[in-house]
């Protein structure tokens, strides 16, 4: 008996990133997994290593109709108990059969996806709620949260290899290059904290465009564009501050991972954020779009040491309570017993 993950996504993002750690998680717990993904390399070569079998389907759009038998096929033959699907592309495709069908939601997603699934599992209280206000039956939706994870072994990163001083502020800005993000609003803050550097991490169309806002806003000597990284526990432990500007950010994933890596977060009041974030207390939320504020709150935490040993103790104990992968997988592993998939 098996749980069947199913993710429809090709590229690289916060979800494909936390796919990987909760199956990684779960096969440490001893679950029994198997995986139906779209073809990605790095993908493959993780799961293979984690030893969960793996089937490389097209999950193509409306009209792909060759995915979902497949997929039928493949499930039969792991006598799969739960098929669990990460989005709407694996939740169009996730056939029905003699197990339980799960949407796993880490936003506001269209439930005509998941229309005759048996329960849906929201990552955050206020996607739940949410979800039940669009008609779903209260019964049928729990909230289970992502976990942070901090690998013990990760060293920091070099910042000589990036071209940073060691004696300056680094902050840390972490997220694809996309209008959301709110990375050109990080830049424009960066240009009121003379002294700091910023590592902006992430992939993206907007990267030619927030060069040029680096370049006209004479900041470009400070800030380092590392494209998509593999190493994020490495970033977090070679900076001094997170910085999270993002615009609409349902759950705030960089949020929990700043508290596991001890690093003090200051983040933008998008739902995620807000809904995470005691201000004050564990972090510093700031008004949406506003630059000033972030620039503001930056100088702040760089003036206040013990403001920020506050905060990473504050979020250190939030993560312990609510957000370590044995609290969380401790909740995935009762939602798969209740099916009979334990």
């Amino acid at each position: 008996m098996s749980v069947l993950h199913l993710l429809g996504t090709a590229g690289e993002g916060g979800a494909e990133t936390y796919f990987l750690d909760l199956v990684a998680a779960l096969a440490s717990d001893g679950a029994a997994q198997v995986a139906a993904i779209r073809a990605n390399a790095n993908r493959e070569a993780a799961l293979s290593r984690l030893g969960v079998p793996t089937g490389i389907f097209r999950f193509g759009g409306p009209l792909d109709i060759l995915t979902k038998p497949k997929l039928k096929g493949f499930a039969a033959r792991h006598d799969v108990k739960l098929a669990l699907a990460w989005m709407n592309r694996a939740a169009r495709h996730t056939p029905a059969g003699p197990w339980a069908r799960v949407g796993r939601l880490g936003g506001y997603y269209n439930l005509k996806y998941y229309k005759g699934f048996d329960e849906l599992v929201a990552n955050t209280e206020d996607i739940a709620d949410w979800v039940v206000g669009q008609g779903w039956p209260a019964g049928k939706v729990r909230y289970i949260p992502n976990f942070a994870l901090a690998p013990p072994d990760a060293a920091p990163a070099d910042r000589a290899e990036l071209q940073t001083p060691e004696d300056v502020p680094l902050l840390l800005a972490m997220g694809r290059l996309h209008e959301a993000k709110a990375h050109d609003v990080a830049l424009e803050a960066l240009a009121q904290v003379p002294e700091a550097h910023l590592w902006i991490a992430g992939a993206g169309a907007l990267e030619t465009k927030l060069r040029a806002m680096a370049d006209a806003l004479g900041v470009a000597s400070r800030v380092r564009f590392l494209g998509w990284r593999t190493d994020p526990s490495s970033l977090y432990r070679a900076a001094d501050i997170c910085v999270f500007p993002s615009r609409y950010e349902p759950l705030g994933n960089v949020v929990i991972q700043s508290w596991a890596h001890g690093l003090p977060v200051i983040a933008a009041a998008s739902q995620g954020p807000a809904a995470l974030i005691r201000n004050e207390e564990d972090g510093l939320l700031v008004p949406v779009d506003d630059a000033d504020a972030l620039a503001g709150a930056v100088n702040r935490l760089i003036a206040d040491p013990m403001l920020c040993i506050r905060m990473v103790q504050n979020g250190s104990e939030r993560v312990e309570a609510q957000f370590s992968p044995a609290a969380v997988v401790a909740q995935w592993r009762q939602l798969f017993a209740d099916y009979g998939a334990a």
